[in-house]
């Protein structure tokens, strides 16, 4: 038998070789919850100061967010928007006429309306139409009682109605389309309802009686853009028929382009007539009277959340490094 086997006595039990002795597994990587609930009670000062400290912070910031207010308005589609089908209409005769028309389905104009409504085109067309930018970006406050905003006096001069001149940088501090288009994006929103396939558009604003007007607005500006466009394309879809009777003799394909502007002019007919073009108002909208935002009790409590796991963090982070730095002094 070697002798680094083990051997048994006469007793049954087992026995090491001489000079061997077995080594005690260390605990040291184990974590002892009563030592770590204690280095949280020595440090329960530590979490109650950080937690006061983030709770105060968190309750000045939520009391210096100004108050907001989200007007929304209801629309359904309407179904005057839809135009005449040229391309369907005389697919039939392109191999007889040899007239190269194109092809594919019509878009839907309520899904191309809200894709307009959120372009970058119409909403800085919108800020300049209606002179925006200074209810956009100046605004500081909004006074309940008299109904008036304030502006920011470092930015905006109210009384010469002139943006700031930074005589460091040597340039105004009016911003740019870019910008304010940015700011607009945070407090416009369309969403459409995919049961009943109505939208809702809405605008957050410190005045309720800004957010209800620019609302009323965007209705009106997308109705017209989108009456604008479908006139304009009516009107080029008859020259383009009026092309095609002078290229032909064949009567009955004069008869049939004939037929088609007929069409078009009753479209033209029908969007000159219709001021809801695209969107039909179901719920106007209004100033509301309650706000929107912040949300400052949500505020305060994430802060002294926040402060208090902050402060959990300190005690534990002190107490690992405590703990390792243990087996250095008990070597020394």
């Amino acid at each position: 038998m070697s002798k680094s086997q083990n051997v048994t006595n006469n007793e049954g039990q087992y026995s090491f070789p001489p000079g061997y002795y077995p080594q005690p597994q260390s605990n040291d990587d184990e974590i002892d919850l009563r030592e770590l609930f204690l280095a949280l009670w020595r440090g329960k000062w530590i979490i109650i100061l950080t937690t006061f400290v983030f709770a105060v912070g968190g309750v000045l910031f939520a009391l210096s967010q100004p108050n907001t207010y989200k007007s929304q308005v209801l629309l359904t589609p309407t179904q005057s928007s839809g135009g005449g089908d040229l391309s369907g209409s005389l697919g039939g005769l392109a191999a007889i006429a040899g007239v190269s028309i194109g092809g594919g389905d019509k878009a839907d104009p309520k899904i191309e309306a809200m894709a307009i409504l959120q372009s970058r085109k119409f909403i800085e067309t919108f800020i300049q139409k209606h002179d925006l930018l200074v209810p956009l970006m100046a605004i500081e406050s909004w006074n309940e009682d008299s109904n008036r905003v304030s502006y920011y006096a470092d930015l905006y001069d109210a009384e010469a109605q002139e943006w700031v001149f930074d005589e460091s940088k040597r340039k105004s501090l009016k911003p740019t389309l870019w910008e304010a288009h940015k700011v607009f994006e945070d407090i416009f929103n369309v969403s459409e309802n995919k049961d009943n396939g109505m939208v809702t558009i809405s605008i957050v604003s410190q005045s309720p009686f800004i957010a209800q007007e620019w609302v009323t607005l965007i209705v009106k500006d997308i109705n017209a853009w989108m009456k604008d466009k479908a006139l304009s394309e009516a009107s080029s879809k008859i020259d383009y028929l009026h092309g095609q009777i002078n290229r032909t003799q064949v009567v009955e394909l004069q008869n049939m382009f004939y037929s088609l502007i007929e069409e078009q002019y009753k479209t033209q007919m029908l969007a000159e007539v219709e001021e809801e073009f695209v969107f039909k108002t179901i719920d106007p909208a209004f100033a509301p009277e309650e706000k929107d935002g912040p949300k400052r009790a949500l505020i305060c409590v994430l802060a002294t959340l926040l402060g208090g796991m902050f402060g959990v963090a300190i005690v534990l982070l002190r107490f690992a490094f405590r703990k390792k730095d243990e087996p250095k002094q008990e070597a020394v």
